[in-house]
């Protein structure tokens, strides 16, 4: 159990799953960025900043020995909603049964990363809200405007979240009274701005689609104008454990997805037609495939913008 002078004792969890469970693996795609302040790694333990349906949290999952159990670390208000959610936090509700590899680059990869799950984060707007600011833009510019977004509007992750520089990322009634003007200062342009605020207004509303079948939820998702096929998508196999959600209209996705395949890029028709076979597990292949490099990335770069007026 870890120990910090000042802060009340956490609550507790062991799991112990029926598979070796890579945390670290399965939660890669939560991470925004090497600077990412709702998310350490510190001696193999993940530390992340939740907000939950209850109020923040600060989780942190580790290996506990070898015989496979993980203990998970809770503080704050979240922390019983957090931990009774834990194993499909980390894939437990995943079934890989039915997936049938359709080319040996697939077999290959799930080889590669046998005990790999698509994990389920049962709450949509902590994955919404990077999503949105992601769209159309460089990484770089997306990864910073998250970071700026969490320091000026979230708040410490409680418990330890001081002393470790955690912190819980701006829930939606935060996000609906930002000004305009702050959006420029972090540097989101109005387009992003007005779909993040959009977004927020009817959060309650797009939390319930976590009930919903995935082509229900994809249609709730994107009747938000501005959530279009690539942020439902990026949405739901996050937060619904959704393992069809293929991320079309992504810069890179159809181009990897084409050469480790078939050897050439493809479109995003010609990506859809490629992976018909494999519904409904088409974002197994995405994620199977996106774990290792195919090929160098070759395309045009994108230059990170400015929103401040330039003096």
């Amino acid at each position: 159990m870890t120990d910090f002078a000042g802060v009340a004792a956490p609550r507790l969890r062991e799991w112990r799953p029926d598979w070796p469970c890579p945390v670290g693996q399965l939660w890669g795609h939560w991470r925004k960025g090497a600077g990412d302040p709702t998310y350490r790694i510190e001696q193999g333990r993940h530390w992340r900043g939740i907000r939950t349906p209850v109020g923040p949290v600060t989780l942190a999952v580790q290996p506990l020995n070898t015989n496979g159990v993980i203990l998970a670390e809770a503080w704050g208000q979240g922390a019983e909603w957090v931990l009774d959610q834990l194993p499909t936090m980390l894939g437990a509700d995943d079934d890989p049964s039915g997936f049938t590899p359709h080319h040996p680059q697939v077999g290959r990869a799930l080889k590669e990363h046998p005990h790999w799950r698509i994990d389920r984060g049962n709450l949509v707007w902590q994955a919404l809200m990077p999503a949105i600011i992601e769209q159309k833009v460089t990484g770089q510019e997306a990864f910073g405007g998250f970071r700026r977004l969490v320091h000026f509007h979230g708040e410490r992750a409680p418990g330890p979240g001081a002393a470790l520089h955690l912190w819980v990322a701006p829930g939606p009634q935060t996000v609906r009274m930002i000004p305009s003007w702050e959006w420029l200062r972090m540097h989101i342009d109005p387009a992003r701005s007005r779909i993040l605020v959009r977004a927020a207004q009817v959060a309650d509303t797009l939390e319930r689609t976590l009930q919903l079948p995935g082509e229900q939820a994809d249609a709730r998702l994107r009747s938000i104008s501005g959530i279009g096929v690539w942020t439902s998508a990026e949405v739901r196999f996050r937060a619904h454990g959704d393992t069809d959600a293929v991320s079309f209209g992504d810069y890179h996705v159809p181009n990897e997805i084409g050469h480790a395949l078939v050897g050439h890029d493809l479109d995003d028709a010609g990506l859809a037609e490629l992976l018909e076979p494999y519904r409904p597990h088409r974002h197994r292949v995405q994620a199977l495939l996106g774990m290792r490099r195919w090929r160098e990335r070759h395309g045009p770069r994108m230059s990170p913008r400015t929103h401040l007026p330039v003096k």
